[in-house]
């Protein structure tokens, strides 16, 4: 028996009466996951520390924050998003009303992962609210004390009508992409990526794909290196290393790895003590597979820094890896963890050039006092985002999209992005059913002088004047 079609059917009904669709309904949905977060803030930071360790700064400045802040960005600018927008018209649409339509897709998927359960749950279930679509979550199984407040508790604020949440693993996924989706919106491994596209291809149902990949991070010898340390430290070693926009590896010259390594030991010991095991603000890995994963890794290169872990706890220190060769296995993988290898080059080109001969990655990052370097690295090179000074800054900012390129992901999102990514926009014109008389210059018997004319009403340039 299929545990999914009941659900299905119920959503898809739900979806064709127009429940979905009015501008007031959409707006209770967001309120109830607005009440649904103030209202067990606390339980979703007990359940945040739980499945990772999290401090309730990360917690909330990394999930419950960006969430609300998504929110309310929608609620401020729901009927403005919603509203019919005009396109310039020509010649020959003049007289017609010319816009596009943002529609919900239907019945949408979202597939969520285990490293920020809650942020990436219901950011994109933010969008697709706004969006008007019926929305069936699919919660990480690994984060499971954040995924049990989601199916039991969530659902209480929303139109269960119009709102789903399914539990299962692996194999239960694979059940649930044998249906047919109006949009799947899925966060994760490229290598599960591939097989959400391919399911959804069997249907012709439109993705977004919010993969990950090895994140670049070129610093300049002008720097300064207690800056750089800082920064890096900070982004490298939040939510202990897993998150998918982390800088992944350093490329550096020789002299500035000399500088750095003493700037991040400096670093890591003021962010987490002489015993980082012992900090409140040190997550842990999610669970025995990745710690064994992450463990082998510690084996490439040399530890230069860190390097100690702990299986009782899923504990492992914050590392910096030197002498690293491009062939090892911690530089053929996304680390997602507290690892950071540097790689050391002999310029800016070859630097470039290393990251150019690889996937393009999510999130690419350049260190440099000299404001002509950064903007060498973003221009020579492709990457989802891009942050010159820091680590992913980007993502705090919902006017900017959020997504990968190439085998990063495809699609993009945050914001008004978010609404975009789970609509369809619709090309409509309206025409009166009067006027024949002009209209009939594109009917045959054709002429030379005939298609002059339509040539010229059909420029695509804007066209100011009016015709009465």
């Amino acid at each position: 028996m299929d545990p999914f079609e009941d659900t299905l059917q119920r959503l898809r009904e739900a979806f064709r009466s127009g429940r979905t669709l009015p501008a007031e309904f959409r707006a209770a949905q967001l309120k109830g996951l607005g009440r649904f977060l103030q209202e067990h803030k606390q339980l979703l930071q007990e359940a945040l520390a739980q499945d990772l360790h999290k401090s309730a700064f990360e917690s909330e400045v990394s999930e419950i924050s960006i969430s609300q802040g998504e929110i309310n960005l929608a609620l401020r600018n729901l009927r403005a998003w919603m509203k019919d927008e005009p396109v310039p018209k020509n010649l020959a649409t003049q007289l017609d009303s010319a816009f596009i339509r943002k529609e919900p897709f239907g019945v949408v998927l979202i597939i969520a992962p285990w490293n920020y359960p809650l942020n990436l749950s219901l950011v994109p279930l933010v969008g697709a609210l706004a969006a008007g679509n019926c929305v069936v979550l699919k919660p990480s199984e690994i984060s499971k004390n954040t995924e049990k407040i989601l199916v039991e508790v969530l659902p209480q604020y929303l139109d269960r009508s119009c709102f789903a949440v399914v539990m299962g693993g692996p194999e239960e996924t694979g059940q649930l992409l044998e249906h047919k989706f109006d949009y799947i919106f899925f966060t994760g491994s490229p290598q599960v990526g591939k097989i959400v596209m391919a399911a959804a291809a069997k249907h012709l149902t439109p993705v977004t794909l919010e993969l990950g990949g090895k994140n670049p991070c070129y610093v300049d010898d002008n720097c300064d290196a207690q800056i750089v340390a800082n920064r890096v430290a900070f982004f490298r070693y939040f939510n202990a290393g897993q998150t998918c926009v982390a800088p992944d590896y350093v490329l550096c010259s020789p002299d500035m790895q000399e500088r750095l390594v003493p700037a991040l030991q400096s670093a890591i010991a003021r962010f987490y003590g002489e015993d980082p095991r012992a900090s409140p603000d040190l997550g842990r890995i999610i669970n025995e597979k990745h710690f064994q994963r992450l463990r082998g890794l510690l084996g490439c290169g040399r530890v230069a820094i860190g390097g100690q872990s702990e299986e009782s706890d899923r504990y492992i220190a914050p590392t910096v890896l030197v002498d690293v060769q491009e062939t090892e296995p911690v530089m053929q993988e996304e680390i997602f963890g507290p690892i950071l290898p540097i790689v050391t080059v002999r310029s800016l080109d070859e630097a470039i050039d290393f990251i150019n001969r690889r996937e393009k990655p999510l999130a690419l990052y350049a260190f440099s006092n000299s404001s002509q370097v950064v903007r060498q690295v973003l221009a020579r090179t492709s990457s989802g985002g891009f942050c010159g000074n820091d680590g992913f800054m980007h993502l705090i900012l919902a006017s900017l999209p959020f997504g990968g390129v190439g085998a990063s992901g495809m699609g993009s999102y945050h914001g008004k992005f978010s609404f975009d990514t789970f609509s369809h926009h619709r090309a409509c014109v309206l025409r009166s059913s009067r006027m024949e008389k002009i209209y009939s210059i594109r009917y045959p018997p054709y002429s030379p002088r005939n298609l002059r004319v339509l040539l010229v009403a059909m420029k695509a340039q804007s066209c100011r004047c009016t015709l009465l």
